[in-house]
């Protein structure tokens, strides 16, 4: 075991080192040697330094180059070294953290987490909190104790009786409400498509005047940080409007929720304490491995009716038991590197992170603007979204700047318009990682 986890921190050590000399995407080549893979299952064993080895072969030079410095896709951040290092810790002691009995460690560090992350997040420090997979889980298990909550006061046990009989809720949501959070009322029964939809502005703030009159349970869902421009609903007018009729009010703040650890950005997040419930990812801003989302419930006991889990084997005792919060049982122990990430960081570490990543989406935005191109939305965080022309121009830059391999941008339909999506989340990224990113983006619309 010694000899193999030596190994495979060498080749780990090395593929991190090298990522900055190759493309950010897989080249065709490695590409095409993914087939090799499609092979039947071995008859016998093989040793684990041979799979290691073929692992390394074949998968290293096939991935994504998201842990690396000019990967600007889909709102990733890298692994921290303490994160990661912390996530590999955590693989080897191999915990199941659903119970302070089953991992000591696992549940003392979700619980002191907890903590340290109401505090930067500037949230109550009396809220429940759940550690699941990403934002899709996130607002599914914060919207599942909203659902609870809305459906108790209304005199029906939603967990008891399933929604078969159950008074309606209404569920409002911004016109650009986030796929996720979409998913994630579908799969609690509250159907996709009988979602109330408000309009938006040219940001794709939701008009919190445009809200419909509201009366009988109902959640109101808003957004802290727009997937597309990054900028935020009117968080205090919208929980005002929603406290008026009683609504359950829900934030999706899967990156933009990390505005609050910032001195300079705080402002942005101005109203969304207000919320009954938050969602978040730290595989985005906290820059944890994957995955690693959290989920916030201003209501503990909500949280705790909507996730609870008993049986006789399963102890109970003086301790927080994660298990009460999450959809899962088994899991593994995502404490660990968020603990480890925010011990490493510190308040001002995390701070700085922020804006430093918002002043180099700034000079992307500036840099690219000076060079002829279009910057389609106000860049009031990490977000920058870039027209090169019509549509079949935009999509061609970006097809280049992809196949040129100095950074990853992708591409997005905001509005009716294709544009490029650059997204700074990395701690990683350097100034001069935007600069070299910029000269390739602007040889690619010249070319």
């Amino acid at each position: 075991m010694r000899a193999l986890l030596n190994a495979t921190a060498g080749i780990a050590a090395r593929y991190l080192q090298n990522l900055d000399t190759r493309g950010v995407a897989p080249s065709p080549e490695a590409l095409a040697a993914l087939e090799e893979l499609n092979e039947p299952m071995p008859e016998s064993s093989v040793e684990a330094a041979d799979v290691l080895r073929t692992l390394d072969r074949i998968g290293s030079p096939a991935t994504m180059g998201m842990a690396g410095r000019r990967y600007f896709g889909f709102v990733i951040g890298g692994a921290l070294p303490a994160a990661l290092a912390a996530n590999w810790l955590a693989g080897a002691w191999d915990q199941c953290p659903g119970l302070f009995a089953a991992s000591p460690i696992g549940a003392a560090l979700e619980e002191v987490s907890l903590g340290w992350l109401l505090d930067v997040l500037r949230l109550p420090a009396t809220c429940g909190g759940a550690f699941v997979t990403g934002a899709t889980m996130a607002n599914f298990t914060a919207l599942a104790a909203g659902r609870h909550e809305v459906l108790a006061r209304a005199g029906w046990d939603v967990e008891a009786d399933g929604l078969f009989g159950a008074p309606p809720v209404t569920v409002v949501v911004g016109e650009e409400a986030h796929p996720s959070l979409v998913k994630a009322l579908g799969m609690l029964g509250m159907g996709r498509s009988r979602l109330v939809r408000v309009p938006v502005d040219s940001q794709g703030r939701m008009r919190a005047s445009r809200m419909p009159p509201l009366s009988g349970p109902a959640i109101v869902c808003m957004q802290a940080g727009n997937v597309n421009t990054g900028a935020f609903d009117p968080a205090a007018e919208i929980c005002a409007r929603a406290r008026q009729a009683g609504a359950w009010v829900h934030a999706d703040g899967a990156f933009g929720l990390w505005a609050a650890a910032s001195p300079k950005y705080a402002h942005l997040v101005e109203g969304v304490a207000e919320a009954d419930s938050w969602a978040t990812d730290a595989h985005k801003w906290l820059n944890v491995p994957y995955d690693s989302g959290l989920a916030f419930v201003r209501d503990s006991a909500a949280l705790n009716s909507a996730m609870s889990v008993s049986a006789a084997y399963l102890p109970q005792g003086a301790h927080r038991e994660p298990s009460q919060f999450t959809p899962e049982l088994s899991r593994r122990a995502r404490g660990v590197e968020i603990w480890a990430a925010l011990k490493s960081l510190g308040r001002a570490g995390l701070a700085d992170l922020i804006e430093r990543n918002c002043r180099q989406a700034r000079r992307f935005a500036e840099a690219l603007r000076e060079g002829g191109c279009e910057i389609r939305n106000e860049v009031v965080l990490n977000q920058v979204l870039v027209s090169f022309g019509n549509s079949e121009r935009t999509r061609q830059v970006i097809d280049r700047v992809q196949r040129d391999g100095t950074c990853w941008c992708g591409p997005t339909v905001w509005q009716g318009h294709t544009a490029m999506r650059i997204s700074v989340s990395s701690w990683a990224t350097r100034d001069e990682d935007v600069e070299q990113s910029v000269a390739a983006i602007l040889r690619a619309a010249a070319a």
